[in-house]
C-alpha cells in the first residue's frame, strides 16, 4: 500500500509539470499501444482493448458535446464526428484495428502539437 502512494504521488509529481493536452494525449497513446498489442491476440484481449477504447471516446463525446466546453463549435462537431465514426467500427463484427489505432494516433499527434 505504502508503494502505491509513492508511485501516486510520483505520478502527481509529474503530471503537475505537464500541460493538459500531453496528459491527455498519454492517455490516448496508452490506449494505442492496448490496442496494438490486442490486434494480435485472442478474443478477450480485444475486447478489452475495444472496451477501454469505447470508454475513451465515450468520454470525448461527452465531453466535447458539453455546452460549456470552450472549442470552437466546428471543432467539437468534427471531434464528435470522429468519436462516432470509431464507434461505429467498434461496432462491427471484426473491427479494423488499424483503423481505429490510426484515428487514436492523429488525435495524440493533434494533442501533442504533432500533426
Amino acid at each position: 500500500m505504502q508503494s502505491m502512494t509513492r508511485a501516486t504521488r510520483a505520478y502527481q509529481a509529474s503530471s503537475a509539470h505537464r500541460n493538459p493536452r500531453e496528459q491527455e494525449a498519454d492517455v490516448i497513446r496508452q490506449t494505442i499501444g492496448a490496442l496494438r498489442s490486442a490486434s494480435t491476440q485472442g478474443l478477450i484481449p480485444q475486447v478489452k482493448a475495444l472496451a477501454d477504447n469505447r470508454r475513451l471516446w465515450t468520454a470525448v463525446i461527452d465531453l466535447v458535446s458539453d455546452p460549456t466546453n470552450s472549442l470552437p463549435d466546428n471543432l467539437r462537431a468534427s471531434i464528435i464526428s470522429v468519436g462516432l465514426a470509431v464507434q461505429r467500427e467498434m461496432d462491427r463484427e471484426k473491427p479494423n484495428f488499424e483503423f481505429l489505432i490510426g484515428v487514436n494516433e492523429n488525435i495524440a499527434a493533434g494533442l501533442s502539437g504533432n500533426s
